[in-house]
């Protein structure tokens, strides 16, 4: 299993994105073989955070040229975070058939992105 840091490279910082950021959407730029599912669970470990949706888009590098020389950009790849605005304790049922409450504190936000809100 890979680090969660090799998998959320940098935050993605625009108008945008600045703007989503109320909605609690937050954008990165990830790694480019990451799934979904990594995504998510890098989010969770990083920013104590819990994690609602992932949506990805990748991007294929562009083809530049200075002078005679021809080369490509690299590829990239960008995930927008949903994350739980509300989240509420999460509840489950132990082996006796009793409801037990989970101890863990997830965040509203993420302050290491960058944005107050």
């Amino acid at each position: 299993m890979r680090a969660p840091e090799d998998i959320i490279l940098k935050p993605f910082i625009t108008e945008k994105s600045n703007q989503e950021v109320a909605a609690g959407k937050y954008t990165f730029i990830v790694d480019v073989n990451a799934t979904k599912t990594e995504i998510r669970q890098a989010a969770e470990k990083l920013f104590q955070v819990k994690v609602l949706e992932v949506n990805t888009t990748n991007y294929k590098g562009k083809t530049k040229r200075l002078g005679v020389h021809i080369g490509t950009r690299p590829s990239w790849k960008k995930a927008v975070v949903k994350i739980d605005l509300n989240p509420e304790p999460e509840k489950y049922l132990t082996k006796g058939g009793k409801e037990a409450v989970s101890t863990r504190k997830y965040k509203t936000s993420i302050e290491e992105y960058g944005i107050t809100q």
